[in-house]
């Protein structure tokens, strides 16, 4: 993996506070040089820092304004091809293996409770599957955030 400096988290916080800054922007905003913001931007891609564009598209404006999150219960041995069957549940954001009482952890959103209860079945529908424990979110505490990180590693702190 790629290991962010410090002129690279400025540029990144930059980004942060105003995706659209052009190269030229983000080198008046930052101090650095336009040939390095340029330099350092293709560095970051090239390395994969950024993440994909359809990570900020919120899934309320699709109506998909109920988020929950599923802790699954698997057969070990049909994890592989669990992943596949769970990848073809377009409701599922989000899917990572988890070490502890449960096997994976979803994000998945859906509509509304009813449409939730559709998904959850679908779930519980893939070979493997043996069980799920759904929590429906409340609301957004903290949301998705990296600017204290890269402040952070910015000042070095």
């Amino acid at each position: 993996m790629y290991s962010l400096d410090g002129t690279d988290a400025k540029l990144l916080a930059a980004l942060a506070e105003d995706p659209r800054r052009t190269v030229v922007a983000l080198a008046q905003v930052t101090g650095i040089s336009r040939n390095t913001v340029q330099a350092r931007m293709s560095q970051l891609e090239k390395n994969k820092v950024f993440l994909n564009f359809e990570r900020r598209i919120n899934p309320a404006a699709l109506g998909y304004t109920l988020s929950a999150f599923m802790s699954v219960h698997v057969q070990q041995r049909k994890l592989p091809s669990l992943a596949e069957s769970l990848g073809s549940i377009p409701e599922i954001l989000e899917a990572y293996p988890l070490s502890g009482s449960a096997d994976l952890f979803l994000r998945v959103v859906a509509k509304d409770a009813e449409d939730l209860f559709r998904v959850n079945g679908k779930v519980l529908a893939c070979e493997g599957v043996e069980r799920t424990d759904t929590a429906i979110a409340m609301g957004e505490l903290i949301p998705f955030r990296m600017l204290p990180l890269l402040e952070r590693e910015e000042t070095g702190n």
